[in-house]
């Protein structure tokens, strides 16, 4: 019996390790993304204050939007936390907190793409062909 709870509280110890390590992950990508293209736009390209004013209107909406999702993803993982401490197996409400989660990690990255698109409809085609040169250099800095 004690055997089975220590392994118990070892399982749920290397879960919620796991999905600490994967949000950590998934914020530091956003967050050397959003500094490397923040860099782009706000010092590189030479913005007018129209497009400045445009932009940071963009910037405050998805700001919003990532809280909400980010949020999300932490209630999923809360939830898959619970269903291993109750059910003890891969669960259906297990199943249901991962299924959660994906489904808002793809929520957050289709809005990260929209919103990079939406920024870019801002700039001029010199401004733009810069900026998708950083877009590009930005999301292959983890291939290499």
């Amino acid at each position: 019996m004690r055997r089975a709870a220590a392994g118990l509280i070892a399982l749920t110890f290397l879960v919620a390790l796991l999905g600490g390590w994967l949000g950590v992950r998934l914020g530091q990508r956003e967050a050397d993304t959003n500094l490397g293209l923040d860099r782009v736009l706000h010092h590189d390209l030479a913005l007018s204050r129209d497009q400045e004013a445009k932009i940071e209107a963009l910037e405050a909406n998805f700001a919003a939007r990532r809280k909400a999702l980010e949020a999300e993803m932490r209630l999923a993982n809360h939830d898959l936390a619970q269903a291993i401490v109750t059910d003890h197996r891969m669960s259906p409400a297990a199943e249901q907190a991962i299924a959660h989660f994906h489904q808002a990690m793809r929520q957050l990255q289709e809005a990260t793409t929209a919103h990079v698109l939406s920024m870019r409809e801002v700039l001029t085609p010199a401004q733009a062909a810069i900026f998708d040169r950083s877009v590009v250099r930005v999301l292959n800095a983890d291939a290499s």
